[in-house]
């Protein structure tokens, strides 16, 4: 997995019809994109995240047309 500054992250419930955690990548700590993120969540809230299997990153980049 690998990510930049200003993509989205995407983490689904572990449960049937739980909640989706979204938040907004604002800094990665290699040079390579890969984890750890510093996410900041729809809540406001900050945190470091080591993504599992249920995250998934959509690019922050337009795409092309």
């Amino acid at each position: 997995m690998k990510a930049a500054v200003g993509d989205r992250i995407v983490i689904a419930s572990n449960h049937v019809d739980g909640a989706v955690r979204t938040g907004r990548i604002v800094e990665v700590r290699h040079p390579d994109g890969t984890p750890p993120y510093v996410v900041e969540w729809s809540t406001g809230e900050t945190a470091v995240v080591f993504p599992g299997p249920d995250a998934r990153i959509e690019s922050a980049e337009a795409p092309a047309d």
